[in-house]
């Protein structure tokens, strides 16, 4: 019987790389997207060999559309060659990039980046990906805290991301014809890189949010990963068209 296979941007840091190893420990073969930094995305296909999974990484910019015809054609290509099939089974929409700037100030440039990798990448690579995904298969869609806590600075980032949780129900809806669920993970603050890693570095943004968490801390990627890859085994089957917010109980 073949591994189950999953398809996971932003797999070479962060988030998307916690998600990819431990989807990798649910005997689940990974392949992985990266933006400009290959060094890092080997590394994590080391480690998800070292577990005995089979990994794979590709370059990837998720914010250009006109990109992903190709990217398909060479993903499904490598898949057939190595393992006989074009296909997968899972893909997490995880790739994405922070902006901190008070609604005022926002430019028409810079939420054309954000929607563009945040919503209009996730929309397409979907529908590129989905007739090459096994029925039964899953997507996981990587949202945010700052959909359901406004905090000032993030008005275009909460924005589309609470748009990404509208299209999860909409795709659950129209995809589950071919038994392929769709579901979000909404992490609350995470001590990463990410934006430049303000969350874990600037001391005093970390102490006000694990004030405001009822486990007393800031989220780490390893509170994520696990339920990423939760959501692609078959104890998860029956849960579909849901926001799981992963937050330590953030601003209850």
């Amino acid at each position: 019987m073949k591994n189950k296979i999953a398809l996971v941007t932003g797999g070479s840091r962060g988030i998307g790389r916690n998600a990819a190893i431990a989807i990798a420990q649910k005997g689940i073969d990974v392949v992985l997207t990266y933006n400009t930094n290959k060094e890092a995305a080997d590394e994590v296909v080391a480690q998800i060999e070292a577990i005995g999974q089979k990994a794979w990484a590709f370059q990837l910019d998720t914010s250009n559309v006109a990109l992903f015809d190709d990217f398909i054609k060479e993903l499904t290509g490598q898949l057939e060659e190595r393992t006989g099939s074009p296909n997968f089974d899972f893909l997490v929409n995880n790739a994405g990039t922070a902006l901190y700037v008070p609604f005022m100030e926002v430019t028409e440039a810079q939420m054309d980046a954000i929607y563009n990798i945040h919503y209009k990448g996730v929309f397409f690579l979907t529908q590129k990906a989905v007739p090459f995904m096994h029925d039964g298969g899953a997507v996981i869609n990587i949202s945010s805290g700052l959909t359901r806590i406004t905090m000032p600075g993030s008005s275009v980032y909460g924005s589309f991301k609470t748009a990404v949780e509208s299209l999860t129900r909409y795709m659950a809806k129209e995809l589950g014809a071919r038994k392929i669920r769709v579901n979000v993970v909404a992490p609350g603050a995470i001590e990463t890189d990410f934006g430049g890693g303000r969350t874990r570095d600037n001391k005093e943004i970390n102490a006000h949010i694990a004030g405001l968490t009822s486990l007393g801390r800031v989220g780490l990627p390893d509170d994520i990963g696990g339920v990423v890859a939760f959501l692609c085994t078959q104890d998860a089957y029956w849960i579909n068209g849901q926001r799981i917010e992963v937050s330590g109980g953030q601003a209850l």
